[in-house]
């Protein structure tokens, strides 16, 4: 997707700002606002952010593992199972 094909002075958005927010809303495709000809702000409908948004927290969430990958805080499967077997309560007690 380029932004480029999707730019619009502020100006626009002023006078036609109900079918800008239709039109975003139905095409799902941001809008790139400009003030004296310079990008200023992008204008997308809430679901694309939002979807962006739980993007951006899983690609943390993966960085911070791969940081503990690298400062070899990790420990086996094998280990994990069998400390979460001991503190487990049984289902008969």
């Amino acid at each position: 997707m380029r932004l480029s094909t999707h730019v619009r002075p502020i100006s626009y958005l002023k006078a036609n700002a109900a079918e800008v927010l239709a039109d975003i809303a139905d095409t799902r495709q941001p809008l790139v606002i400009t003030q004296n000809g310079e990008a200023k702000a992008v204008l997308q409908d809430v679901d694309s952010f939002e979807q962006g948004q739980e993007t951006l927290a899983l690609l943390k969430l993966l960085a911070l593992g791969q940081q503990d990958i690298d400062a070899g805080r990790t420990k086996s499967a094998r280990a994990v199972a069998e400390r979460l077997r001991t503190k487990a309560p049984r289902p008969d007690a």
